[in-house]
């Protein structure tokens, strides 16, 4: 009798344990800028998160337990990023860290997420070469972005370039992305100019840019100040082709600058909204439009739904499919689960992670803005893979590794 009360009082209490257990959220952490010098960028971010979120739990969330978001303003200070990174850690005990947008803000918080073992996201476009444990990435890299634009801009425009850059770990590894990729092709470097994040006046950099007479412009500018130059350089008279990877797919300024501002600016973007408007048809416009459609429908007024928050989405989805398939919450499961390829298709068609760099391919859309701003897309790169990373001896699944690398400091093999 007492041995089944005993038993009979252990399957109660295990049904209790198992009960708590799957009620139990899986938290998520956030650090992105809400407010700040990025922030127009940042929250479509933000909402996209909170979509896939909203969209995961209505239908269960994963492994019986539904997602729960814990989220930061990082407010584009470093400090602030380091200080919440901890407390996600330390104190809500979260399963994964989402978020930065500079490249400045993720390399403030990588250290303290690699102490901590931590799975993180990094859902932005940014300079390339991070090859860390703990750290996958959802955005475009030089490979995907750099490569497909800088020949065809000077197939069609000529073979003199020249670039302005942030003056910072972004701008610096992006512009040497570039230089190597003139050359590659049999083009000139005639001016590489960095430039400080608190500069807004431009009229030294637009003399030197005249007076070297470029076929292409590289422009690899961030944030709210630098973003006057393009006022600036329209002003001018300046009519040189510009080629970038942040413009329009981040803080769609042609939208919010007045024509023609951007005229003639050709971008490399993994997604913006107008790609159905612009593709009439077919698998590129059915998954922006549906995307859309319901983007709109939680938040009618975002002024503009951009490339990041594609990212953001798009790594939602990755991370709940890799606790899918380990089974568990467990960071170095889910980390192996998302080594073995897994993928997702999103608002601009599948993306797949790389087992060896974990860093995702994308289809890759060309666009020019037009005198009037509007764009076109002239040319869509097909599943374009990071294949700089693993063919440099950037291999994850192999040998964990903690550092971020350049085409002149690759790995050793």
């Amino acid at each position: 009798m007492k041995k089944k009360i005993l038993s009979s009082f252990l399957v109660s209490l295990f049904m209790l344990f198992g009960s708590f257990a799957s009620a139990q959220t899986i938290k998520l952490g956030i650090l992105e800028d809400q407010t700040g010098n990025f922030a127009i960028a940042v929250v479509p971010k933000i909402h996209a998160y909170e979509m896939a979120v909203k969209e995961i739990n209505a239908k269960g969330g994963v492994l019986g337990r539904k997602l729960e978001i814990v989220r930061y303003d990082t407010q584009s200070d470093n400090t602030r990023f380091q200080e919440f990174a901890r407390r996600l850690i330390e104190k809500d005990k979260v399963d994964v860290i989402f978020g930065a947008f500079s490249s400045a803000s993720r390399e403030a918080i990588r250290p303290i997420i690699d102490k901590a073992r931590m799975l993180y996201f990094y859902n932005n476009q940014y300079e390339g070469g991070v090859c860390d444990a703990n750290v996958f990435v959802t955005g475009a890299v030089p490979e995907q972005q750099f490569s497909t634009l800088v020949p065809w801009m000077m197939e069609k425009y000529g073979k003199k370039v020249y670039t302005i850059a942030a003056d910072y770990n972004f701008g610096q590894i992006s512009a040497e992305w570039v230089r190597n990729i003139v050359k590659q092709n049999g083009g000139t470097m005639v001016g590489e100019e960095f430039i400080p994040l608190d500069v807004s006046q431009f009229s030294q950099t637009i003399q030197k840019i005249q007076a070297a007479k470029p076929d292409v412009l590289m422009t690899l500018l961030v944030g709210a100040k630098q973003a006057s130059f393009y006022e600036q350089q329209a002003a001018a008279g300046l009519k040189i082709p510009m080629a970038t990877s942040v413009n329009v797919g981040q803080a769609y300024e042609h939208k919010r600058f007045k024509p023609p501002a951007l005229e003639n600016m050709y971008v490399t973007v993994n997604y913006i909204e107008e790609v159905h408007d612009v593709i009439k048809s077919g698998e590129f416009h059915d998954k922006s439009k549906d995307f859309m459609k319901r983007f709109k429908a939680l938040y009618p007024k975002e002024p503009y739904v951009n490339m990041e928050a594609a990212n953001a989405y798009n790594a939602i989805n990755l991370y709940v499919k890799g606790v899918a398939k380990a089974g568990s919450t467990d960071k170095v499961k889910v980390r192996r689960a998302l080594e073995t390829g897994i993928s997702f298709d999103g608002p601009s068609g599948v993306v797949k992670i790389d087992p060896k760099s974990h860093h995702g391919s994308h289809n890759i859309f060309l666009v020019r803005v037009a005198k009037d701003h509007k764009v076109e897309i002239p040319k869509v790169w097909k599943d374009i893979q990071p294949y700089w990373l693993g063919q440099a001896g950037c291999d994850l699944t192999k040998k964990d590794d903690f550092s971020q690398y350049t085409p002149s400091k690759p790995p050793t093999k």
